[in-house]
């Protein structure tokens, strides 16, 4: 708990993370412009994490192998290897955990670390960051930039303003004279959209933000404007979680790009009940279930859609999720353009109590036969596998279904900083 003694927050964060370990495991790969990258053929072809070298060629995160590779046609793309990034980041973890039990992961590549009951022991918060550097690059083999600060916002923007292996104090004697002059999509919670809603009201930078007036910010953004003001004053008083806190879910979910585009709705209809099964077994698995589906598509020219409905009984079975999310695209969406990715999340969870509220307008019978199936399905797939039993309909289009739906998609809540 935040208390009224001098608080002293870290947020470090793993240089390219994904490059970097590769570069750690695979040490040629230092010498060439390279990029962690999915896989173009399956059009999963995004760049992941690039080094310094294929950085110095503007290749950015986010954009398409072929769009990297028309700026720097050398450039050489290392498939993604998940659980070694997860393995090494362990590591580093257990390295911030030596020095407080107040770790909060923020991705596989952040964390922050309250160490305001830690000075005593090691010094102020320069002297641990510079402690914590040190050993992650000689134990672990990786450089980590540190910012020290006396918040969370402000630790994460200290972080970030020197790479490779920076460490960067924002205090409450500094901090007006190095975040303010920053650009405005510096400060942590202001993404895109936000930006250029701040840019119409003439605001482009932190300081900007800081000496506007908190009523009218509120006014013009609800209550974002005012959060990010207060940010931007450096009054953030949250706490930083507990090392192996968990979140509370909020929803679960999952998403795929097929390997070719669905043209039309039955397309669709068989990837959805895919997706369905897949979120359906989480929700088992988890205890939960949800009153709003949500069905969320992207076309092949790259314009997102989602579409969602509240349902008066609480669910897990794939079944009704299935239905529900294809009725949704049906009524929504009209194929102009073919699909590239779609995906199902369930919100508004609730326990599984072990009881249901019986409807009148609906069958229960069939109700309860669904969900004996999927739960049969689920003990076959848990023991063999998840393709070893599947819907006849499966079979029409097996490039459309041919994906591993185990890969888990959990939202959790965003929450304040």
């Amino acid at each position: 708990m935040h208390t009224g003694k001098e608080r002293i927050v870290l947020h470090c964060d793993i240089n390219h993370c994904y490059a970097q370990i590769e570069e750690m495991r695979h040490p040629q790969l230092r010498e060439i412009a390279m990029a962690v990258g999915g896989n173009e053929m399956s059009r999963h072809g995004i760049i992941l994490a690039k080094n310094d070298l294929a950085r110095e060629f503007h290749i950015r995160t986010g954009e398409s192998l072929r769009e990297a590779k028309q700026k720097c046609p050398h450039l050489t793309i290392v498939p993604p290897d998940f659980p070694a990034y997860l393995y090494y980041s362990e590591k580093v973890k257990d390295i911030y955990r030596e020095y407080s039990d107040q770790v909060e992961d923020f991705g596989i590549d952040e964390a922050w670390i309250d160490v305001s009951d830690s000075v005593q022991l090691f010094g102020d918060g320069m002297a641990i960051a510079r402690l914590i550097q040190k050993r992650v690059m000689e134990e672990v083999g990786l450089t980590v930039s540190i910012g020290v600060s006396f918040n969370k916002i402000f630790a994460k923007l200290g972080s970030d303003l020197v790479k490779p292996n920076g460490i960067v104090r924002i205090g409450k004697d500094n901090f007006q004279k190095i975040a303010w002059p920053l650009a405005i999509d510096q400060l942590f919670y202001v993404g895109r959209a936000t930006k250029e809603k701040l840019h119409l009201l003439g605001i482009e930078t932190i300081g900007a933000l800081a000496c506007s007036s908190r009523l009218y910010l509120r006014e013009q953004l609800g209550k974002m404007g005012e959060l990010i003001w207060w940010f931007a004053n450096g009054e953030n008083i949250s706490d930083v979680a507990l090392a192996g806190a968990a979140n509370e879910v909020k929803s679960v979910g999952n998403s795929i790009t097929t390997a070719k585009n669905m043209e039309n709705a039955d397309d669709a209809k068989l990837v959805l009940y895919v997706l369905a099964e897949s979120v359906a077994s989480r929700l088992k698995q988890k205890g939960l279930k949800g009153r709003v589906i949500c069905v969320s598509y992207r076309t092949s020219e790259l314009k997102s859609f989602s579409s969602q409905q509240k349902i008066e009984q609480p669910t897990d079975i794939s079944e009704e999720i299935a239905e529900i999310a294809f009725q949704l695209l049906k009524v929504n969406y009209r194929f102009t353009y073919p699909l590239r990715s779609i995906g199902i999340s369930v919100s508004h969870l609730h326990r599984d109590r072990g009881y249901s509220q019986i409807q009148l307008f609906k069958s229960e019978k069939i109700r309860e036969k669904n969900e004996k199936l999927d739960v049969a399905m689920q003990q076959i797939r848990e023991k063999y596998g998840f393709y070893k039993i599947k819907r006849c309909c499966l079979e029409i289009d097996r490039t459309l279904t041919a994906f591993n739906p185990e890969k888990e998609h959990v939202i959790h809540p965003t929450g304040y900083f």
